[in-house]
């Protein structure tokens, strides 16, 4: 229900009529609606994406760029955040934990790929599927792809080339290691990605 109609829109009486409880058993349970958005929350990545970054059949490499197969269209956290504007609010607070938590993850796994900035290639590849995230709820359309692209340029531009196992051939299985500016068009970026995914064919 807080997916699907947003966490302000969703009443007690109503959380209560799907669960099939009466309110003076909700309450036993949780002292208000602002500790059950809280426990909402934590129940849903416990293990901040283990079914990615636990995966011992894909390179730290092929990890990374896997984040942005899997992530919902609008992530949860990003959700609450904008609907509870109290900073301090249970919810806040996980929502904040989480996306640290998870920040820290893509760079333990960006260090373990060879990256030379592991910290910087982490808070870039957040960043990047965070406003990916945002973005395809605004615009009601798919940018994750799109953002996968753009992660495969950062991904190969941050790790050496003698890092960056070899593909077919001896080459890279990464792309140019180019970093897009303001001049590289979209196509452009998606044949850099095509080319770096010779290792990355898989599905979760």
């Amino acid at each position: 229900l807080f997916r699907d109609q947003g966490i302000n829109c969703t009443g007690m009486d109503q959380l209560c009529a799907v669960a099939e409880v009466s309110k003076r058993t909700l309450y036993q349970h949780f002292p208000g609606k602002d500790e059950l958005i809280a426990e909402h929350l934590r129940r849903f990545d416990p293990d901040i994406l283990p079914e990615v970054f636990d995966r011992a059949d894909l390179t730290p490499r092929e990890r990374l760029l896997a984040a942005f197969d899997v992530h919902a269209p609008l992530c949860p956290f990003i959700a609450a955040a904008i609907e509870i504007h109290d900073p301090s609010h249970p919810a806040r607070v996980c929502a904040r934990d989480y996306k640290k938590a998870f920040a820290a993850r893509l760079t333990d796994t960006a260090r373990e790929a060879g990256a030379t900035n592991p910290e910087q290639l982490g808070e870039q590849l957040a960043l990047l599927l965070d406003g990916a995230s945002a973005r395809s709820r605004v615009l009601n359309t798919e940018t994750l792809a799109t953002a996968a692209a753009i992660a495969a340029v950062l991904v190969d531009k941050a790790i050496p080339t003698a890092a960056v196992p070899l593909g077919e051939g001896g080459n890279p299985s990464a792309g140019t290691g180019r970093v897009p500016d303001a001049a590289t068009s979209s196509a452009e970026v998606d044949a850099e990605y095509a080319a770096g995914r010779t290792l990355n064919q898989r599905k979760l």
